[in-house]
């Protein structure tokens, strides 16, 4: 293969912005460009949560996979604190990993505090009452990986 050739193969398999299209299936192989200002192509920026805003202040979410027919039995979402902003403060059955990609926060692990920071990654077991809080002057982003069948937060004052 000529060196024009392969440039030409390398720049189109890099350039790639579709899916891979399965016939009859939803569940579609894709690439989720990353675009400035930490957001995803295709991917919307929803509330985190519906209904109680007292618990919780400043925070967006954006589910990356595990709403668009994906076969998974997890959901891979990015979440966003804004400065001053926070989580509400929960427990539930199911465990979930946290991994810092933007800036800092702090992670509420029952009663404890702890600063994490970019790449740091955080395992919350079953049960374990946690609570993630920007208390600094710069957007907080975690990647959140959870199972796709969980049961609902019990929220805590």
């Amino acid at each position: 293969m000529s060196s024009t050739a392969k440039t030409k193969l390398e720049k189109s398999l890099c350039e790639w912005n579709g899916t891979i299209q399965k016939k009859g299936s939803p569940n579609n192989s894709r690439i989720l460009r990353f675009k400035e200002g930490f957001r995803w192509s295709s991917v919307k920026t929803e509330k985190y949560k519906e209904g109680d805003r007292e618990s919780w202040s400043s925070v967006v979410r954006m589910v990356l996979i595990g709403n668009r027919g994906e076969s998974t039995k997890f959901s891979l979402r990015y979440f966003e604190i804004s400065p001053k902003g926070y989580s509400s403060l929960e427990r539930h059955r199911h465990e979930h990993v946290i991994v810092c990609i933007r800036g800092k926060g702090q992670i509420v692990i029952n009663k404890r505090k702890f600063r994490i920071g970019y790449l740091d990654t955080v395992y919350i077991s079953p049960d374990t009452i946690h609570q993630l809080v920007n208390p600094y002057d710069e957007p907080f982003g975690f990647f959140c990986i959870v199972d796709s069948k969980r049961d609902r937060p019990v929220v805590l004052s």
